[in-house]
Parts: structure tokens; sequence; C-alpha cells
């Protein structure tokens, strides 16, 4: 072991809603992640909190009837009582609004000042004169002075368009429905721009960060001046005041992260150890698991933060993408839209644990539940090998005991054995999904062996020697011996598997313990049979999923949904509209412009090979008046470059960085003057400025192929 220190954080969940499966792929992931990683024997504390400041604090606990302490407070216990249900165990799980987080803000807030980068401005913002609050854009509502939707937010409509709260056509308060007044307040800057050069070199060169996460930074933020950060609101704001700042209070995101600081302190005060051992000492590896959502805050004013107070920079920022379900968004009306406790009450948290996991790269890929899918996977992989391999075998050693020599198995104890580093490595990496079909191929060599040996026979036969008056003494032993043998091979097998996924099913690692008398205490386990002892009475382990359970979780989940949680408002129509889309007619003029070719074959088609591609790099060719020169990823580490004529279209070619495109990807590839192109975007449109791209729905990936 390398005697790693190792401080792991999740994402801090807000205390304004209940925990759902959405929320679940992060924290299930982070707690595999720290499970292995105690397993190994590493020095790893996985540390959380609530995120518990903020206007929309302050307007629930009101609508409660209690203070805002009060109602973060029970957030926090059906927080916790979620997590624990799913197996998530934290070291320890803070509040944002701790003396310890406090402290740190103070610190850090203090540092920033002495640095310099600290500016004062007034800024115009809408006004609450009823509820005496500034309001943030989502607590303005009003009709959008693009389209003219009525009842959107105050930063963005439907329709797609963004603007600012003051634009919006009669504008309202979602608090208290007053029409809002611009009034000037002071804000409070971190001038993020003098941090360019360091923040450029850290996300480049650090190795903290994911190769697309680079790119997208790099195209997005830091190929321009970086604008100042607004880390401070006016009172009154449920928050911590700013010291020097009498009447303004830190805005949620800037306390958010050192919640992180102030949970770990928490932790530390509790057992007898320093935060300036964790949070200040080089040698400490700190682990951040995030969702895509929130890399701007965690990759660019986090850093920040810790450079300029002197405190340890990540080592890694694992970034993961959201959760789809079937396909979709998770969808309230069509009952997808799941809390944890829904899914507790009707199915076993370890299907979703295995699921997730199986699932789980080191990349920023959205993950898809699909509700069959887990069922199958659950079914044939976990009861149907898994479990299956100490359910056939588990109830005959209750009358033999484990052999006190380990048996010949034809090398299966040593193969599985020696896949021990490769499984490691992918744990390590966040590649579970591979981790995991590693482990199940030794699951399906045990499952061959136990079929072969076939321990119910042994037993029968031995058996019947017993009853057999005429039987040797030696017989009636050596039976007994095989069938022994063969149950210690099986059951050793098993055990080797239920290390290897001890940090995805911790239950099943826990009835392991329980049926064979014997800790998993270690990695290191699966490199030593256990030998000599009895074994209890089986228990059933896991059962196959149950198809009712899904269906009434899903009922429940629609059940719950209250008229003002619809997925989304409704567009307001004005009474011409009956059904589809129809009173916008299509023009007919592109057709017209550009009539249909002639009949082709599939044959002809499948000859084309489209595929889905992300744009990882977008540039000018300056020589060029039409061209971008564009590097597309298709997976992995396969790109091309493309000289694409899109560029009247696309003048910001850096915005196109990150998009999925449809990629001819088979086209023979062309030199040219500005160098090799290896493919064809597609577009539509008749060139020039009426250009367009076309984009992959959501949850397509880099290298699907179009059919």
């Amino acid at each position: 072991m390398s005697g790693r220190k190792i401080l792991v954080t999740s994402a801090l969940p807000y205390a304004n809603g209940d925990i759902h499966i959405g929320h679940l792929v992060e924290y299930i992931q982070t707690d595999v992640w720290v499970r292995f990683q105690k397993l190994r024997g590493e020095n790893c504390r996985y540390f959380c909190a609530d995120d518990t400041h903020g206007a929309a604090i302050t307007i629930s606990a009101k609508k409660k009837g209690v203070t805002e302490e009060e109602f973060i407070a029970e957030v926090k216990k059906a927080h916790l009582a979620d997590f624990s249900g799913f197996g998530i165990e934290f070291d320890n799980y803070g509040s944002t609004n701790s003396p310890q987080t406090r402290r740190f803000c103070n610190f850090i807030w203090e540092k920033i000042r002495e640095a310099g980068l600290i500016a004062e401005r007034e800024i115009e913002q809408l006004f609450d004169p009823v509820e005496g609050r500034f309001l943030a854009d989502r607590f303005v509502r009003g009709t959008c002075p693009k389209c003219g939707r009525k009842d959107q937010y105050g930063d963005s409509c439907e329709c797609g368009a963004v603007y600012s709260p003051s634009e919006l056509i009669d504008p309202k308060s979602a608090l208290s429905g007053a029409t809002p007044e611009l009034r000037k307040a002071k804000h409070l800057f971190v001038e993020i721009e003098k941090a360019h050069e360091f923040l450029s070199e850290w996300v480049e060169n650090s190795g903290a960060l994911q190769p697309e996460v680079v790119n997208y930074l790099k195209g997005q933020f830091l190929s321009d001046a970086l604008f100042p950060w607004d880390v401070s609101r006016p009172a009154p704001y449920f928050g911590f005041e700013i010291p020097d700042s009498p009447g303004n209070y830190w805005y949620v995101w800037f306390d958010a992260p050192i919640g992180y600081i102030g949970s770990t302190c928490e932790w530390c005060e509790k057992n007898g150890e320093r935060v300036e051992d964790w949070w200040f000492n080089p040698d400490v590896e700190i682990h951040h698991f995030i969702g895509k959502d929130i890399t701007y805050f965690h990759t660019l004013f986090w850093p920040t933060s810790l450079k300029t107070a002197g405190l340890t920079l990540p080592k890694k920022v694992h970034i993961h993408g959201f959760l789809t379900v079937d396909g979709e968004k998770m969808s309230k009306s069509k009952g997808t839209f799941i809390l944890a406790r829904t899914f507790l009450k009707h199915l076993d948290p370890s299907y979703l644990r295995y699921f997730f996991a199986t699932k789980t790269s080191s990349r920023v890929d959205d993950l898809d539940l699909n509700l069959e899918e887990m069922e199958l996977k659950v079914n044939a992989d976990l009861v149907g090998v898994v479990v299956n391999l100490a359910s056939r075998t588990a109830k005959f050693a209750s009358a033999t005991g484990l052999a006190d020599v380990y048996p010949d198995d034809g090398g299966l104890f040593a193969e599985a054995a020696s896949k021990s580093e490769e499984i490691a490595a992918d744990y390590e990496a966040r590649d579970f999904g591979k981790a995991i079909r590693t482990i199940l191929e030794c699951g399906y060599r045990a499952n061959q062996y136990v079929e072969n040996n076939a321990p119910w026979t042994l037993k029968k036969e031995w058996t019947n020697l017993e009853k057999d008056e005429n039987a040797s003494q030696e017989a009636r032993d050596a039976a007994k011996k095989k069938l022994q043998d063969v149950v210690t091979v099986s059951l050793n097998l098993f055990r080797q598997i239920a290390v290897y996924l001890a940090p995805v099913l911790p239950d099943l690692a826990k009835k392991t313990e329980e049926l064979l008398n014997t800790k998993i205490e270690s990695w290191d386990d699966v490199q030593r049979p256990i030998l000599g002892s009895s074994v209890n009475e089986y228990k059933h382990m896991m059962t196959r999923v149950p198809k009712e359970g899904i269906q009434e979780m899903i009922e429940e989940s629609k059940d719950s949904l209250k008229p003002e949680q619809s997925d989304q408002q409704a567009p307001e129509l004005d009474g011409s509209q009956t059904t589809g889309i129809a009173p916008w007619f299509d023009s007919a003029q592109p057709l017209e412009d550009e009539p249909m070719s002639e009949t082709i074959t599939i044959d002809d088609f499948s000859r084309i090979d489209l595929r889905v591609g992300r744009i990882v790099e977008a540039e000018q060719v300056k020589e060029a008046r039409k061209l971008l020169k564009l590097k597309i990823s298709l997976g992995g580490t396969e790109t091309r470059q493309v000289f694409a004529g899109i560029k009247a279209a696309y003048p910001e070619p850096d915005k196109l960085i990150g998009r999925l495109i449809v990629f001819v990807a088979n086209l023979q590839p062309r030199q040219m003057k500005f160098g090799l192109s290896e493919g064809m975007v597609v577009a539509a449109g008749p060139g020039g400025p009426d250009v367009f791209l076309t984009f992959p729905d959501e949850g397509a990936k880099p290298g699907m192929r179009l059919h």
C-alpha cells in the first residue's frame, strides 16, 4: 500500500429539496471510490455537507412557519436518511451554516482582499417593495421580450431566449406578486482575471481535469478575459455577513465549496486531528466529485480561492454527466423523477448502486437509467452469476465446513487473484463498469467450476454412503472430502468476487462475512483463501428485481406530482392553436430553391458512414475567407481534422467547442492549402451566414452511427 492521504468531497446538496436518483449518480460513485480506497488501506476521508444559504431557504422556511435554522436542520435529517438508505457513508456530513465554515470564509476572504482581488461596484437589480429584498433572476417572472410567452423566468424563456430581468414585459415578483422596482446596490466582485495566468497553467498542466473539460474551459473562458465574479448579496439574506462590508452577505457560491473545509474541520475537532494537516498539506490528495453543471465554479473560482489563500489545490476534479431515464430527462409526469426515499420504499438500493456502477466511467458522459435494463442486469449478473455461486454451494458447506488445505481448482483462485491490480486500476480511474466486467468474468469461470463438479450430486453420493451399512468408513470419508473440496473452492471463489464488489455492494460484503464467519478487511483478502472454518446457514443475499416494485415506484412518483410541479410551464396560447404545430406554417421556399435529388437505394445510403462527433477545437483560418478549422472527437482517442466552410455563420468558433455534430466519417481525406481535411460536418442552408449545423438530440454520444 502507498500510504496515501486522500480527502474526498461531493457537491453539497442544496437544503431546499429532497434527494432524488439524479443526485445519487454522484454520491454513489463517490462512495464506491472511497470504499475502494479504504479497502486498499489508504487514509481516505469523505466529507460533505448541506448547502444552506440563500434567499430560497428564507422563502421555504417562511412558508413552513419556521426559522431558517429549524428548516435546514429538518432537511439535513432527511438528506442523511436518504444517503444512509443507499449505503453512502460520510466521515463527516456538516452544514455551510456552521462556525467552522464561517471561520474559513473569513480566512479566505481576508487573503483575497490582501491579494488586491476585490472590487466594489454599484449594480442595478430588481427589488421587491413588498418583501423588501432584491430579487434573484429566478424570483422574477413576466412575459418574454422575444416571443411573448407569459410567466417566464427573469433570465431565460422556454423559447431559448436569454435576457436580463429588467427586459421582461410586465415583470412580477414571484414572492409577493408586486411589480419590482429597479434599484442600485453595492456589490463586491472578485477580479478573477488577475488569476488568469495561474488558471491557464493549472487547467492545462495540473492533470486535475479530464481532457474534454480542459478543452471546454480553454475554449469557453480562458481564451478571453474572465468576467469579475459577483460574490455578495445585500441584506436581507440568509448567510454570513461580510466582516469588512456590513449589510452585505457572501453569495451562496462563495461559501458553498468552503463548506468542504468546514466539514473537514468538524471531523478534525471530533477526532483529535488538525485541519491544517489536511487542507494546508501538499501531500494530501484532494478529490472533488461534481456534476458538469458546476464545472465553472470548481475549476475557475474555487482554485483561485484556494491558491490565493495558500491552501492545497485539488489533485482531481472528477466531473460526471447528468442522469436520464429511458433516454429522456427525468419526468414527474411520467413517474421517472424518482425520490431516493421512493426508490427505497419499493426496491433494494443495491440494484441502483450496481447499475450506476456498471455505467460509470472516467468520461463526462451522461448516464441513462433504463429500468428494464437495470432489471435484466441485476437478475443476470448479481442473482444469476454472483449470488447463484453462493446459493448453489453454501447449503452443503454447513455439513462439511471448509477444508484445512486449499484443494486443486485448476488455477481458478490464482487466476482471479492475479486480476487484483487490473481491477484496482479501473476502480482508481473511476472506470467502474470496466472493473465489473472483469469481476464478472471471474464469476463465469467459478460458476462453470460448480457446474462441472455438481456439489448436489456429490452430496447425494455421500448421503447414500452414510446410509449404506456396507459402505466402509474410508469410502464415506472420501465422499465427504470430495464434497468439502468442491464447496471450499466454490465459496472461496465467491468470496473473492464479494471482496472485489465490496465497494459497490457493501451489503453483499456484510452478508458474505456473516455466511463465512470471516471479515472482509482488505483488498488483499482476494489473495488468501479462508480455510478450516465453519459455514453458517445460507440466507438469501439478493432477490430478483420485482417488476411490480418498479411499476409501483413509477406510479407513486406520478401520484406525488403536485400541479405546481409540472415538468415545465405550458406556453400561453392565443386561442388559434388546437393540436400540432399549425398556425405557423413552414415556408416552401427552401425546397423550391434546392429541389430534392433523384431516388437512391438503401445500399447507396448505407455506404455513407454518418457519426456523432464532438467539436473539441475550433479556430479561424486567417488565410481563408470561408473556412473554420475544427478538431472532431469520435470517442476515445479517435479524432479528425476538418476544414468547414461555415466561417460566416459561426464567427465565434470557440462557442462551438463541446457541441455535438453530425459528421461524415468515411469521406476520402482531401489535402487543402491549409492542411488535411478528414471528413465533413453536416449542415443545412444555402451558404454564407445562412448555414446551420446539425446538432444531435440529447443522449447522443461521440462515435454513435446514424441509421
